[in-house]
């Protein structure tokens, strides 16, 4: 297979993949009120319809590198998205038990992808590596996108053909597997190529990764991801209730969820051609929660302008996204220091992003309203800020130097 042809596929393959990894996340919050409704939840256990997933990506992050070394990068990532067809089919079957059962596989699922990704690419495009992150959350957020814009939509359609055997809303969420299911055969080709690289990555020397942890800029990396992805996921969970609340439609504030999603695409658009440029990150990486809180402030006291709101918080998150994975493959020397800094940062970055739909629907069934959590969510935005100037800098994280043991005659 020549270079040409193994570049294009490799990167339509991580495209279609990437069309997943937000998607069936993100599309629950568009049609979370009528599964609420329909499965008799609370608010709280309404929001941790979006935490599970979060929960998986905490758990398992640190674990998924230590597979590559038996399985390698293409098979696990094959599983994956295999697993994930299998988890939305599951939650679609419309009962308490399949819908978070179904939720924790597509966790685990995207939790896989989320760790590898950015290992791939650094390790077989490492001269693109910037570009082709700012590509795959591109797609990410178009995948996303469709599916917050088209839950209801597609729900509504769903009514027209009186389906007996599951609700509207597991229909409307049934309809995602059809673009795991073009990414399974899309990643067929890199299946292929598997065997010659797996042995070439057996070879190579593997080395402990736990300084990590101890690392203080690749704690910085993670509170960056932390936070940003507190905001994401809070917003995927409650923009469209809190758009009820100020007086929209439901298919209003699925629009503005989607809208939302949207807004996540436009950095891409805007970095993919310079990110390769910048020599220093720290202006990009600051933007991001400025804009987050500028949205966020404009939904707490101009809630009319919403759709406006909701692109600002969308150019935000997305934006802090592509940063905070472009600086675990800049700030790191090779693929698997690559893997092990997305694992931890994710593992951690992730357990915070949990927390933030809970919170806030605990928040909101304490005080009967959406000031409150806006306020928290402002909150997180003054920490971001501050970790985007301390984790956006040039240096890359040095491993500790190894201790020769002295010999003696």
């Amino acid at each position: 297979m020549s270079s040409k042809k193994y570049f294009i596929l490799l990167a339509l393959g991580i495209a279609f993949i990437s069309l997943n990894l937000r998607g069936p996340i993100t599309s629950v919050g568009s049609v979370l009120g009528f599964i609420s409704n329909d499965l008799h939840l609370s608010p709280t256990e309404a929001g941790m319809i979006t935490t599970l997933p979060l929960i998986m990506f905490t758990v398992l992050s640190p674990i998924v590198p230590y597979f590559t070394k038996k399985f390698g990068l293409e098979v696990l990532i094959m599983f994956a998205i295999t697993l994930l067809t299998v988890g939305i089919i599951i939650r679609s079957f419309g009962l308490v038990f399949t819908l978070f059962l179904g939720t924790l596989l597509i966790g685990i699922a995207i939790a896989i992808c989320n760790v590898l990704l950015p290992a791939l690419v650094k390790r077989d495009l490492p001269q693109h590596l910037t570009t082709i992150t700012a590509v795959y959350t591109l797609f990410m957020a178009i995948g996303s996108t469709i599916s917050s814009s088209f839950a209801v939509p597609i729900l509504e359609f769903g009514r027209t053909l009186s389906l007996e055997a599951l609700p509207n809303w597991a229909f409307s969420l049934l309809t995602s597997a059809s673009l795991s299911v073009i990414a399974m055969v899309l990643w067929l080709p890199q299946m292929k190529a598997h065997q010659k690289k797996h042995v070439q990555d057996a070879s190579t020397e593997q080395t402990s990764h736990r300084y990590l942890w101890r690392t203080v800029s690749a704690w910085h990396i993670t509170l960056y991801l932390g936070c940003n992805s507190l905001i994401m996921y809070s917003l995927v969970s409650w923009l469209p209730a809190i758009a009820v609340d100020r007086g929209f439609s439901e298919h209003e504030a699925g629009i503005i969820l989607g809208l939302n999603q949207l807004g996540t695409a436009l950095p891409a658009f805007l970095l993919i051609p310079i990110m390769f440029r910048l020599k220093d990150m720290r202006l990009v990486s600051a933007s991001m929660p400025f804009f987050s809180m500028c949205g966020l402030f404009g939904v707490l006291l101009e809630p009319q302008y919403a759709k406006v709101w909701a692109i600002l918080l969308g150019v935000g998150s997305g934006g802090g996204f592509i940063v905070a994975l472009s600086l675990i493959g800049l700030r790191t020397y090779d693929s698997a220091q690559t893997a092990a800094l997305s694992g931890k940062s994710q593992c951690i970055g992730y357990l915070i992003a949990a927390c933030g739909p809970v919170i806030l629907g605990f928040i909101h069934e304490k005080t009967a309203g959406w000031s409150m959590p806006l306020d928290f969510c402002i909150s997180i935005c003054a920490v971001w800020a501050i970790m985007s100037m301390l984790a956006a800098r040039k240096e890359k994280i040095m491993p500790p130097i190894k201790k020769r043991t002295p010999y003696y005659c």
